[in-house]
């Protein structure tokens, strides 16, 4: 299954649709998307595994990989850094963003597999599903969902599933038929 994220600020879970917070700059194709340009990139990125901070609550219930974060984990965001859209251990070189935060955007992050097979530097990192921020500001190019619509989405994924980006305007009205379809090619 794929949790649809639409460029209006809306996902869609399998009963409901709830508000998400995308990018700052909003959402580009994949291949467009660059190392700090605040947008979200379009595409389907399959859910790797799932992070928590224990302080803060107990970990998801969820069948997907599950993991602690600790202080000294971070995700290297230098393109120049073999060790870039990866995990690292803190204190770490070169730059890189804490996921152990004073904020609650990462009390649960979702790794999602934007740029990780391999990683391409310049192409962008830290692509997550994570909290939402108060008033739902825009994010560096993440996905971020209320804690409880993450909770909901947790419950109900599973290995090889995703989160799509769409970069297009979700669709209003109905759909239409064949022959409209066929008038729309000629």
């Amino acid at each position: 299954m794929d949790f649809k994220a639409w460029p209006d600020g809306t996902l869609d879970l399998p009963d409901k649709t709830v508000r998400c917070a995308l990018g700052r700059s909003g959402v580009v194709a994949a291949a467009d998307k660059r190392e700090g340009d605040g947008a979200s990139p379009a595409g389907t990125w399959p859910i790797r595994r799932v992070l928590y901070r224990p302080d803060r609550g107990r970990a998801p219930k969820t069948v997907l990989p599950v993991a602690a974060i600790t202080r000294d984990d971070g995700w290297c965001d230098d393109p120049a850094d073999p060790a870039y859209n990866r995990p690292v251990a803190l204190p770490y070189p070169a730059r890189c963003e804490v996921m152990w935060r004073d904020d609650n955007a990462y009390d649960i992050v979702v790794i999602l597999a934007h740029n990780d097979d391999p990683p391409v530097p310049g192409l962008g990192s830290a692509i997550f599903l994570h909290l939402a921020k108060p008033g739902y500001p825009p994010t560096e190019g993440c996905v971020a969902v209320a804690r409880e619509d993450m909770e909901a989405l947790l419950a109900v994924a599973r290995p090889g599933d995703g989160i799509s980006i769409r970069v297009s305007p979700r669709r209003r009205g109905p759909k239409p038929r064949a022959e409209e379809i066929s008038d729309l090619r000629d």
